[in-house]
């Protein structure tokens, strides 16, 4: 049945074409496009409300990251003696929705600029605008999730998502068969979500690779004025 071959193709082939890209397309484009490894700022050529919707945008994807990474690839067993499916299905709506209506404003005030700027817009490349629109529609998908996820408010249907992606993370196997009985939204924003991670190579999304840990464990500068 063609429907059942392209549930398996998508959920079940697909991450692994992404996650294969997302690695090697990075590891390739850091060791022969070094120079064309960077954010790409725009904030020289117009500032104007730039800080209030760059510090939306990030602080909701890296909030709405962390959630995913945890909340989908930690086993039910290691959280269930004190956390219930339910509760941490409540957990997620609110928290998840708070950092996804940061994210999606934050984003959309950012793809407005880089559209309707005149300076901005001719810097872009066509890719910056495309995954910035990716990125924003992403977020008002996990926006809408919010809702349908509150008539599941049992958590069996983030334990079915959490199932499907710890099968293809761990290579336990028959991930295709945990979307079968999934909601259309859910399948949408898992599909838009993977193609976010087969493009992230080709983008400016790279420079996320050069986030400055060092910084944290780097010794005091001292500054002496000059006698």
């Amino acid at each position: 049945m063609f429907s059942e071959y392209l549930q398996h193709l998508i959920y079940g082939y697909y991450p692994y074409l992404a996650g294969t890209v997302f690695l090697v397309g990075s590891l390739l484009r850091y060791d022969h496009g070094q120079f064309t490894w960077k954010t790409g700022s725009s904030q020289m050529l117009s500032s104007k409300n730039m800080r209030l919707a760059s510090n939306l945008f990030h602080i909701g994807i890296i909030v709405i990251f962390f959630g995913h990474l945890f909340g989908m690839l930690t086993p039910h067993w290691v959280y269930a003696p004190f956390l219930s499916a339910g509760t941490k299905q409540v957990l997620a709506i609110v928290i998840g929705g708070i950092a996804g209506v940061l994210c999606l404003a934050g984003g959309a005030m950012l793809l407005y600029r880089r559209l309707t700027n005149p300076r901005v817009k001719a810097s872009s490349s066509m890719m910056d605008t495309a995954i910035l629109g990716l990125i924003v529609l992403q977020a008002g998908l996990g926006v809408i999730t919010v809702f349908f996820s509150l008539g599941h408010l049992d958590g069996a249907m983030m334990l079915t998502l959490a199932g499907w992606a710890q099968s293809i993370v761990f290579f336990s196997g028959g991930a295709a068969d945990y979307m079968a009985e999934v909601s259309w939204i859910y399948k949408i924003h898992v599909f838009l979500g993977l193609t976010i991670i087969l493009l992230f190579p080709f983008t400016r999304l790279v420079h996320v690779w050069s986030v400055p840990f060092g910084y944290v464990t780097r010794r005091y500068q001292l500054v002496r004025k000059r006698g």
